[in-house]
């Protein structure tokens, strides 16, 4: 009788990608960015005539650079839109909206932005909608709060209506923040290679063909096109085989910069992997030195590697897996 041990549990965590995008900014972007911070929403005119808003730099059709600014109304009439049920964190809204394409009274293009509606049977093409500012103004897309029905409660929130040259303190850069969320599954084949590292074992997987280790395992070899399934014990010493000095202190990041990240070529794996390098001076880190891995308190991964002590490796020795 063969017994057949159980598939480990799939694995699956939340992921964020974060980072600021900055950004300086044109005469025509510094004009619509101050305009909606002194309520006044500004487009510009085309080669043809038509009206563009948000505003372009260089006209869509024939690339020539544009500058001559044109003033429209916060009213404007909904041409497409799409509803969202469950918004995300950092949307404009934090209660189900309306995704709207709005065309400005005065302008010829749409305008994205969210609409404030209480359900999408509230909402169709065709329909009149205003601005609703913010209330605290930077000088930003979000000044612009949502649209809402044209025909809502209370007085339209119209701002001054002003010259966009009259305007002091002109914006002239923003900070954007870029943000995805998202949920990891790493797979069956990382799935096992996360369930080893807490045992403090570093295992890959072997093409059948070109026989190459990978680590960490990815189910398949990307040069051949054929599943790994052969799990091959890696390490857990290995070989530096190029490295950088990083500079720059990431945010959230409790590491003391400078400090060495590097690609380690693991005893008997067929391709580098990433880790630090600690416990010997950044200065001294070079191609070829020898480490190991230093795992973290719980034991559940390598924190950084350290020099063995060994003597270097010969560069014939690494220089397929650089």
């Amino acid at each position: 009788m063969t017994s057949h041990a159980s598939p480990p549990e799939t694995l699956s965590a939340p992921l964020v990608v974060e980072f600021p995008f900055t950004r300086s900014l044109g005469s025509v972007q510094s004009a619509f960015l101050t305009g909606l911070r002194e309520r006044t929403v500004l487009g510009v005119r085309g080669t043809s005539g038509r009206v563009l808003v948000p505003p372009a730099e260089y006209d869509p059709d024939t690339a020539e650079e544009l500058s001559e600014l044109v003033e429209v109304a916060p009213t404007g009439t909904v041409t497409t839109w799409a509803w969202n049920p469950r918004p995300r964190a950092g949307q404009p809204l934090d209660t189900p909206f309306a995704w709207v394409l709005v065309r400005l009274d005065g302008a010829d293009t749409a305008l994205l932005h969210a609409l404030d509606a209480p359900g999408p049977e509230a909402v169709r093409t065709g329909m009149r909608v205003r601005v609703r500012w913010a209330g605290e103004r930077q000088g930003a897309i979000t000044d612009i709060a949502c649209f809402e029905p044209a025909d809502a409660e209370g007085p339209p929130d119209a701002g001054p209506r002003a010259h966009s040259g009259e305007f002091t303190d002109p914006v002239t850069g923003i900070v954007a923040p870029a943000r995805l969320d998202y949920t990891y599954t790493p797979g069956r084949a990382q799935t096992r290679y996360i369930h080893a590292l807490a045992e403090r074992r570093i295992v890959g997987e072997r093409c059948p063909e070109c026989r190459k280790v990978y680590v960490p395992p990815r189910g398949a070899c990307p040069t051949c096109g054929v599943p790994t399934g052969e799990r091959v014990e890696c390490g857990p010493r290995g070989t530096v085989t190029t490295f950088c000095v990083v500079n720059i202190k990431a945010k959230n990041l409790d590491i003391e910069v400078p400090y060495v990240y590097a690609h380690i070529a693991l005893d008997g794996a067929g391709l580098a992997l990433h880790g630090r390098v600690a416990g010997i001076p950044y200065e001294q880190v070079r191609m070829g030195l020898r480490v190991e891995p230093v795992w973290t308190e719980d034991g559940r991964f390598p924190d950084h590697y350290r020099p063995t002590g060994e003597p270097d490796a010969d560069w014939d020795d690494y220089k397929e897996v650089l």
